[in-house]
């Protein structure tokens, strides 16, 4: 496959326009039999985008991206039939040919290609996290409610039966009125001692950018680098997920895992956007995210609900409870605080504490249907059948706050956050943490 030319401004610029007018309704099946296939376009074919490529598999894969062309060309051996390309600019140059849109490309990339499909009406699955900022979040919320199509992001998690078991319980009272609520996660993807780095069996120990190395044969580093300030290439960046731990392509542990673990809270609470966030850890690397650290993000009142303070943690910080032997010590965890008692959940179990007040407890009736999938869910609602439980307006707001933790570690102050204005009120300091500027011919569409 021949190295792509690079677009100029002027003609990327056209191409999004011409992509934005093509439609001016949902593309997919209207009028037709909602039992056919959509036809869709993948983009990112490796890793994530692999698992992505097969949830979606079900349906016509009439397209192909990714910078990596082994992963490409790997896609392209189960799907022939679809047209291929290391560029994703280059298939909004004929959006007609597809329904619908998986965006799987790293995190510092999701904005641009989701974009463009939203302005082309197409419906959007994207992988989390789904921004790399606040700015790109706001976004991208917007858009989508103004393209009318179907979204979801790919926080599988969302779909398992415990999560949604869990959400009845809170949400039925099971604990009573929530005013505190806490999640923590091992992982310490970021910056680390050598010594924690060996302990974790991690084998990217960094503390600062790398030299220059050879760019492996078929990956195409400019457009990997996408709208990001270029770097050279090095190994410590990709293949990932090891770019995560660079704030120039990631947000670290927070904006990963965050995206699977405080979403629990964020849907059992009904939370949106914090008022106020506080960050506690390391000096703040310029590079590198942290390995440790914990955000405090104070929520106000919803309705009948109270206010409460959502805690995470990260590498070696943990809940004090949870030092205390308060509650069983798992690994990872969330754990709501209630009036009349505690629910701690993981993954895939959930407990109600104490465990003796609840001997006899009858469970809420299930109010959210079980799920073939987190894909299958996003595919029928194409279809007119169901709805998406993780939206672009649900985890578009879950995004902003998931970054909000990190822009107040960056700042180094507590943040007032005015939601309605996307700003932060009082300092100046969180700014240049709430957006970037892009790269010639990787802006933005307006």
């Amino acid at each position: 496959m021949k190295t792509p030319t690079p677009l100029t401004r002027r003609q990327f610029a056209r191409r999004s326009l011409a992509s934005a007018a093509v439609v001016a309704a949902p593309a997919f099946l209207r009028g037709q039999n909602l039992n056919g296939r959509m036809n869709i376009a993948v983009i990112g074919t490796g890793g994530r985008g692999g698992g992505n490529l097969k949830g979606v598999s079900s349906e016509n894969i009439v397209a192909l991206c990714d910078v990596n062309e082994k992963n490409l060309a790997a896609a392209a051996a189960a799907h022939p039939q679809a047209r291929r390309e290391v560029d994703f600019r280059k298939l909004f140059d004929r959006p007609e040919a597809f329904d619908a849109v998986v965006v799987s490309t790293c995190e510092h990339t999701h904005a641009l290609p989701t974009l463009l499909a939203l302005k082309a009406r197409k419906h959007v699955y994207c992988e989390k996290p789904l921004t790399h900022n606040v700015h790109e979040a706001r976004l991208v919320r917007e858009a989508a409610a103004k393209a009318g199509v179907v979204t979801q992001m790919g926080i599988q998690i969302h779909a398992t039966e415990n999560y949604r078991r869990v959400v009845e319980l809170i949400q039925g009272g099971a604990i009573g009125p929530v005013t505190e609520a806490h999640v923590w996660v091992s992982r310490a993807w970021g910056l680390q001692s050598k010594q924690e780095a060996e302990k974790a069996n991690d084998r990217v120990f960094v503390t600062s950018r790398p030299a220059e190395m050879p760019v492996p044969e078929g990956l195409h580093w400019d457009l990997w680098i996408g709208g990001a300030p270029f770097r050279p290439y090095n190994e410590v960046y990709f293949p990932g997920p090891k770019w995560y731990r660079w704030w120039d392509f990631g947000n670290g542990t927070m904006s990963d895992l965050g995206s699977h673990w405080n979403d629990l809270p964020f849907w059992a609470l009904q939370l949106k956007a914090p008022l106020a966030i506080e960050a506690f850890g390391p000096p703040a690397h310029p590079e590198i995210a942290p390995a440790t650290m914990r955000a405090v993000y104070e929520f106000g009142a919803r309705g009948d609900l109270p206010p409460v303070r959502v805690t995470w943690h990260q590498g070696d910080e943990r809940p004090e409870i949870w030092k205390q032997g308060g509650i069983p010590q798992w690994r990872d965890g969330a754990l709501f605080i209630g009036k009349k008692g505690m629910l701690l959940s993981d993954y895939g179990k959930h407990v109600l504490l104490p465990e003796k007040d609840f001997a006899g407890f009858t469970r809420p009736p299930q109010k959210f249907p079980k799920a073939a999938s987190h894909h299958q869910e996003w595919i029928d609602a194409c279809k007119g059948k169901g709805r998406p439980l993780a939206d672009f307006e649900y985890s578009g707001w879950l995004t902003e706050s998931n970054h909000l933790g990190n822009v107040a570690f960056r700042a180094g102050r507590r943040l007032e956050w005015d939601a309605a204005n996307a700003r932060v009120t009082n300092t100046r300091a969180a700014d240049p943490f709430l957006r970037r500027e892009y790269r010639k011919g990787w802006e933005l569409p307006a």
